[in-house]
């Protein structure tokens, strides 16, 4: 199975920023050493031309030059940098490859990614581009050279709302948004996806798999996908400091199970990406991420015997 990474190009943060950077440095390590069997490679570099799929030309000159405003920036929570501007181009790059490589083995992962609260014309919430989104418009772009249209699900259970990629798609008939998520969290202005399921504060495990359970139900009715890019946030962690819900690693685990699961049942292939995480004890945040890559390797094996 193989994976992309773009932890070699790290943010220079201020001391104390709420940002858990390390944990893309932690999740490689771990999986050297409990998945050692995955390939990890760096993730490409997104080009201008890729991004313009699915942002303002204005705001990737912005982003590229430094001459986003003050405000712009605050929205990120980052300060500018051009190390700030090459790993979110790197991370788009790193689920654009994802995608590439689902299509070829069933199962492929982005080890960061899942910047969904970026909007078309600018960012917010951690998110500089939107990968999925960019992701989501290049693998229909490219399936359409060979005449055929490629419909993509983006099931997204980071615990925050979608919102820049549900207003990315807003009327495009050719993806399904889904965004199960708290309904008090950030961001505080929701955009309307195609599917939204909102989630009570301290939501557990039974009710949040049962709630995940209808929502693919529902799509399953709704839409058709060839390709579906999963946001697996590890923030619905019971010890979130920004998740406000309650699911257990046993809880996560099958919530993973179940997605993977669904796009088996029906031999789409899937690229998924960490999205959030920020646990107090980092180590928990890169555990769900850890439980997370075991299950996909599982579903990435069953792939491969069935092409046999």
């Amino acid at each position: 199975m193989r994976a992309f990474y773009s932890g070699q190009f790290v943010l220079p943060l201020p001391p104390g920023h709420r940002f858990p950077m390390s944990r893309y440095a932690l999740l490689r390590d771990r999986l050297l050493e409990y998945l050692p069997a995955v390939q990890m490679d760096q993730a490409p570099r997104a080009t201008d031309g890729e991004l313009a799929l699915a942002h303002t030309p204005q705001w990737i000159a912005a982003v590229s030059d430094g001459s986003v405003s003050p405000q712009a920036m605050r929205e990120i929570g980052f300060p500018w940098s051009e190390a700030m501007v090459e790993r979110s181009r790197r991370s788009t790059g790193a689920t654009i490859a994802a995608c590439r490589a689902a299509f070829a083995g069933g199962v492929a992962a982005n080890m960061a990614g899942g910047t969904h609260h970026a909007y078309a014309d600018k960012g917010g919430g951690f998110c500089v581009f939107n990968d999925a989104a960019v992701a989501a418009r290049l693998m229909q772009a490219e399936h359409g050279r060979t005449g055929r249209q490629l419909r993509v699900a983006v099931i997204d259970l980071d615990v925050h709302q979608g919102n820049g990629t549900a207003s990315i798609f807003r009327s495009d008939p050719s993806v399904f948004t889904l965004s199960l998520h708290g309904q008090k969290n950030f961001p505080f202005r929701k955009e309307a996806s195609d599917l939204d399921v909102e989630l009570p504060d301290g939501c557990g495990d039974a009710d949040y798999l049962t709630a995940l359970e209808h929502a693919l139900e529902e799509l399953d009715r709704r839409f058709s996908p060839g390709l579906v890019i999963y946001l697996a946030g590890a923030d619905p962690f019971e010890r979130d400091r920004l998740g406000r819900l309650k699911l257990t690693f046993d809880g996560l685990e099958a919530r993973d199970r179940r997605v993977f699961d669904w796009a088996w049942q029906r031999r789409i292939p899937l690229a998924f990406a960490m999205a959030g995480g920020y646990a107090s004890d980092i180590a928990e945040t890169v555990q769900v991420q850890l439980g997370t890559f075991k299950v996909a390797f599982d579903y990435w094996r069953r792939w491969q015997n069935a092409a046999r």
